[in-house]
């Protein structure tokens, strides 16, 4: 594997931090990984390591029990795909909380606006990709929130040159089934969303097609029970996208 990493990079790849590996790998989003799998998460996490730059704002220093840990959790929805699946873009910036973006945004009327809005997360096209540390170490529960998984979902879809909800399918799934079962479920979930009705996903999932690929992914990952009763045929894509099989992974560790 080093070696591998060494004719990849062309340098020595940097190491796990094995405290954040154990701390993380025992949260509940990594339950029912087997032991081939914790092998090719941490494959996977180190190829991240090697391959991103990690730099600090806001006044934050990012230490080796940082990068692990962001690494780890990418590392997941990548588990079946390969590093590859990240490409095209270097940097991971880490504030220490959550920060300010400011932009601007064109509305239905072409009309451009100022904005001013607080994130944990951002995943810019083509270019870095912005975590709040207070976010990453509050992800993994099992609850639905994971801000790492959410920002590299963005930068799946954004694989296609666009960021629409919809990212590269592989060979034997199908966009009609995928736009199917999607457009469906999010315009169930908007109308349930407007009409003020509880939901077990994050209402910022109706924010647009995008926000609902990305949070579903997270709730996929993290609570895929959710996922699977709310919008089966939704869930369905996801386990073909991802090739993997979360609430088959809880189930198993519960029996």
């Amino acid at each position: 594997m080093v070696g591998l990493l060494n004719a990849l990079f062309g340098r020595e790849p940097p190491r796990l931090d094995e405290t954040a590996w154990q701390d993380v790998v025992d949260l509940p989003v990594f339950a029912g990984l087997t032991v081939q799998d914790l092998g090719r998460l941490r494959e996977r996490a180190l190829t991240i390591l090697a391959d991103k730059r990690f730099s600090g704002a806001g006044g934050a220093e990012v230490d080796a029990y940082m990068r692990t840990a962001i690494a780890m959790f990418a590392a997941l929805p990548v588990l079946e795909l390969g590093h590859e699946a990240y490409g095209g873009w270097q940097e991971i910036v880490v504030y220490p909380g959550e920060f300010i973006h400011d932009g601007h945004e064109t509305d239905e009327a072409g009309v451009v606006h100022h904005i001013r809005h607080v994130r944990a997360g951002e995943a810019m096209y083509g270019g870095p990709l912005v975590l709040s540390w207070d976010d990453v170490a509050a992800s993994g529960g099992g609850e639905g929130y994971n801000v790492v998984i959410h920002e590299f979902a963005h930068k799946l879809d954004m694989r296609n040159g666009s960021v629409d909800g919809l990212p590269p399918l592989h060979g034997g799934m199908r966009v009609e089934d995928w736009s199917a079962a999607f457009t469906s479920a999010y315009d169930d979930f908007c109308r349930r969303v407007d009409a003020g009705e509880a939901t077990d996903i994050d209402p910022y999932a109706a924010e647009s097609p995008a926000e609902f690929f990305a949070v579903l992914t997270e709730y996929f990952f993290e609570w895929p029970q959710a996922v699977h009763t709310s919008y089966p045929a939704v869930y369905a894509q996801l386990r073909q996208y991802y090739r993997q099989d979360p609430l088959q992974r809880q189930e198993r560790t519960q029996t």
